[in-house]
């Protein structure tokens, strides 16, 4: 039991994950994380915390990041569907500023690993949605960065209907773009 299904992405480290689910007129069982397939499969991170959000459908939560405490993710949803998105910060990546997004759901078990030095976030397509996610480093609550979510030096092509306002949190409003951040962090 355990096998995953790891397929790599457009950019270098993002990885979207898929377990072996054995299911029965009862229900099903699967393993979300076994240190030994992930290991098998290259993906050798230690977690050490796990968070869980519940959100409703229109929340945009991101592009969010860890300053100097970078984590690597591996993300999932247990109720609902979101778009899930991360943006390339790597400093000297050839992908730097790239997007790429994969819909995440309670149906199709998914899990998006997202290396660090990465931006997150997701918005929510269904009525409610509960999204988890395992940290390789703990949060740093004054180590908080963050991309503007519709920066159009980034691009992403988030799947908000025409004529819909995401539901943002007020810092999610403030951030800057990707040129803002390079000035910053990466002079």
């Amino acid at each position: 039991m355990g096998k995953i299904t790891v397929e790599t992405c457009e950019i270098e480290g993002l990885k979207v994950i898929t377990p072996a689910v054995y299911g029965d007129n009862r229900g099903y069982f699967m393993e979300t994380y076994n240190y030994k397939d992930f290991r098998a499969a290259g993906l050798e991170q230690v977690f050490v915390q796990d968070n869980q959000s519940s959100s409703t459908k229109g929340v945009l939560r991101g592009l969010h990041f860890q300053i100097k405490y970078p984590q690597d993710k591996l993300v999932r949803v247990v109720k609902g569907e979101v778009f899930d998105v991360a943006v390339d910060l790597r400093p000297g990546s050839s992908t730097y500023g790239k997007w790429y997004g994969v819909l995440l759901s309670a149906e199709n078990k998914k899990q998006f690993f997202i290396p660090k030095n990465f931006a997150h976030g997701f918005y929510v397509l269904s009525d409610t949605a509960e999204f988890c996610y395992k940290c390789t480093d703990f949060y740093h609550p004054n180590d908080e960065g963050g991309l503007l979510w519709s920066d159009p030096d980034i691009g992403v092509e988030w799947p908000i209907p025409e004529g819909t306002v995401p539901n943002l949190s007020e810092k999610d409003t403030l951030w800057g773009g990707i040129r803002e951040y390079t000035e910053k962090y990466r002079k």
